[in-house]
This record gives C-alpha cells, structure tokens and sequence, in this order.
C-alpha cells in the first residue's frame, strides 16, 4: 500500500466518522458548510485551474440554482422537481455564461464574468416576484432520499459528504481523462493545440459545463442547509471568496479547493467567534501563502517536504566518502 493511499483511506475514514467523534452539532454543521463549498470551489477549479480562465461571477450561477430551488418548493412542487428544475436552469444559464465569456481570454474574460456576475445580482434585488428581492426566499422542509430524513444536522452531513465524494470522483476521472488533457493543453498552449487539430473553444465549453453542474449542485446544498436565499450570496465578494479558496488550497489540484474551502470556512465560522478582526487574520493568511507559497498550500507543503526529505538523505558524494573511509 501506497503512503498516497493509506492516507486516503485515513481521510475517508475520518469524514465517514466525523459526526462520531466531532463533539456538538455546531462543529458537524460547519463541516457541512466545508463539503458543500468544496464541491463549489471544484467546479470554480475546472476554470481557474485547470483551463486558466479567471471567473469572478460564479456566485450568480450559484445563486441562480438556489433560487431556482426555493422558488420552485415554494410553488408547491416536490423536492426532487426542484432539484431536477434548478440543475437544468444552472446548466442552462453556464451555457449561455460560456457563450458570452469565451468571447474573450485573460483579462478580457474576467471582466465579462464580472459583469455577467453583477446582472444577477442586480436582478435578484430588483425582481422581486421571483426573487422576493432583499427579503430573500425561505424555505420550509428538506428532501428525504430513499425515506432518510435530512432534518437533523449528522443526516444531511451525509448527504453533503456523499455528494462530496461524488463530485470529487467526477473530478479525478475528469483531470486524468483526455479531455482533461486536451484542457491543460489550451491552458498552456491553445495555438498550439489549435495548430494540432484541437477544437480549443469547444473544449473550454465543455468545462464550463462541468463547472456549471458542480456549482448548481453546491448552490441547491447551500439554500438546502441554510433553509433561505438572498442576493448577498450572489455579490462580488462570493465569487471573490470561491476563488481564493481555490488559489490558496492550490489552483489546479484536485485537494488545493477542499484545503482552501476548509480554512476559509473554518476562519469564518469557528475562528470568527473568538477573534473579532477574523477578516483581518484571514487576508494576513492570504498575505502569507502568496509570499510563502505562491503555488498554494497543498503544493507548496508537497515542495517543502520533498525538499526537507532531500536534505535527510546523503547525497552520492558523501555517500563515496563514507565509503572510501
């Protein structure tokens, strides 16, 4: 067995048992909050990471499939109408995102994100018979799959850890695939790929649509868990936060967005309560892993210990003096 592997294992283990040993049921919600959010920061990744393509409007798509969500139940349709219906209109409006924003690359592209990011915005606060505008949208009750109920924080918990390991298992196929590949390869060489015969804008289109499914599933958790949706979920400051969650964990790699969701999160919620200035502590953190570890933490930590592990072993010249003594 592997170290890679073992550790794995261990990792599984511990989120299977996490409501066992994680004492108070504040602690088990805000574990929630951290899968959920890291299914956000996987789709966001596709982009960022592994086709090189900034988004600072992810919050609106997000946003898009909870309201969908709570407006839907609120009509009176079952939950599994709603969930069906907010996935096909997420899909929907990241294709129509994609459409838009591949117009452009770089700079270009993160301006039009923005912008397509603040249209929703906009409109989650002006169109107020759908969206209940300031006031927001509650909602009354959660989804029972296979007749388990998700009333209680350790059930849906699972639910969100279920999804978790779902998404990530889509994503690991999807890195190692030849899509995957052929993606990377317009991140660092799209003339290049074009010269080869590559469809460059289609390949990015259908990361955008992967992006799209794994954010519209993180926003129909968010707005199940938190049981209300409000404009404020879908500002300039959430996708801003997404993305650093994905550039701190490290940008392209399947863990850097869970390490990234994970701090960001836990600062928020656990750190927030004994430290006023929490928002201070956590842009110093930020501060600190550009400066220290530009690439993120979970490759700037692999580099550390590869260098350090290095360092303990002797190297051949030394190892050819012990000898010749």
């Amino acid at each position: 067995m592997t170290a890679r592997l073992a550790v794995f294992i261990i990792a599984i283990m511990a989120l299977v048992t996490l409501p066992q040993w994680m004492h108070g049921v504040y602690y088990v919600n805000v574990a929630s909050q951290i899968l959920f959010y890291a299914v956000f920061a996987l789709g966001l990744n596709v982009l960022a990471g592994y086709a090189g393509l900034v988004s600072l409007g992810h919050a609106g798509l997000f946003g898009i499939s909870a309201y969908a969500t709570g407006y839907m139940l609120n009509l009176g349709y079952s939950h599994s109408v709603a969930i069906a219906t907010a996935l096909s209109i997420g899909m929907v409006s990241m294709a129509i995102y994609a459409v838009l924003s591949l117009r452009a690359t770089g700079i270009g592209f993160i301006m039009i994100t923005l912008a397509l990011g603040e249209i929703v915005w906009g409109l989650a606060y002006r169109w107020i018979s759908i969206t209940g505008g300031d006031n927001g949208i509650n909602l009354h009750g959660r989804p029972e799959p296979f007749g388990i109920a998700l009333t209680s924080p350790n059930a849906f918990y699972y639910a969100a850890l279920i999804v978790f390991l779902i998404a990530l298992a889509v994503m690991t196929v999807f890195v190692r695939s030849p899509l995957g590949a052929a993606l990377m390869g317009t991140r660092d060489q799209p003339r290049r790929m074009t010269a080869l015969g590559y469809h460059v804008w289609l390949i990015r289109f259908f990361a955008c649509m992967l992006s799209g499914l794994l954010t519209s599933i993180a926003g129909i958790l968010f707005v199940y868990y938190n049981q209300f949706i409000s404009p404020q979920a879908l500002d300039l400051t959430a996708s801003a936060e997404v993305l650093l969650m994905v550039i701190s964990g490290g940008a392209g790699t399947l863990l850097g967005p869970i390490v990234g969701s994970t701090l960001v999160v836990v600062v928020k919620s656990v750190v927030s309560g004994y430290i006023e200035r929490w928002n201070f502590l956590l842009g110093a953190i930020f501060v600190a892993i550009v400066i220290l570890m530009p690439e993120g933490l979970v490759p700037g930590t692999v580099r550390l210990w590869r260098a350090a592990f290095a360092r303990r072993r002797p190297g051949p010249v030394v190892e050819a003096t012990e000898k010749a003594s």
